[in-house]
């Protein structure tokens, strides 16, 4: 019979280096098709044997690859061109809006439900988040789901 898999959500911070190292690895093998995995697990600062030992076991949460969907709840300062700025950088990264949903402002924040298609996205999920979030009037953004 075989086992069933589990898997677990881990805040980068308390996994071992060579986790984070491993996900470089993919990384730089990904961004340059001419390395070799020997030549990346030397720039990155791993054994091979490290690599093939874990690299089918750790994804980052935001790897755009492992998903066509991400639903997001955003607040919002309750602001003119807010919204139409997130809507934007959406539209400039590549990314396509599904559903949004808006909440009634309370107490000056506006709740956002948005889902959206990934993967025509030209950068990967954490760097379009953290983009986000760099924008005037958001003020949090939570990753509710995954396809």
């Amino acid at each position: 019979m075989k086992e069933k898999q589990q898997f677990y959500v881990i805040k980068k911070d308390v996994l071992p280096e060579v986790f984070i190292k491993v996900v470089d690895v993919k990384k730089l093998l990904e961004k340059d098709k001419m390395l070799t995995v020997q030549e990346a697990t030397e720039r990155i600062g791993i054994s091979r044997s490290s690599f093939y030992k874990y690299k089918d076991s750790i994804f980052p949460f935001y790897d755009k690859g492992n998903g066509q969907a991400i639903t997001m709840l955003i607040h919002l300062q309750d602001e003119p061109g807010i919204l139409s700025d997130v809507l934007n950088n959406i539209a400039a990264a590549g990314g396509n809006v599904l559903t949004i949903n808006q909440m009634v402002p309370m107490n000056g924040i506006a709740i956002i439900n948005l889902c959206m298609q990934t993967a025509a996205m030209v950068m990967d999920i954490e760097e379009f988040i953290n983009e986000l979030e760099q924008l005037r009037g958001v003020q949090q953004i939570k990753i509710l789901a995954r396809e």
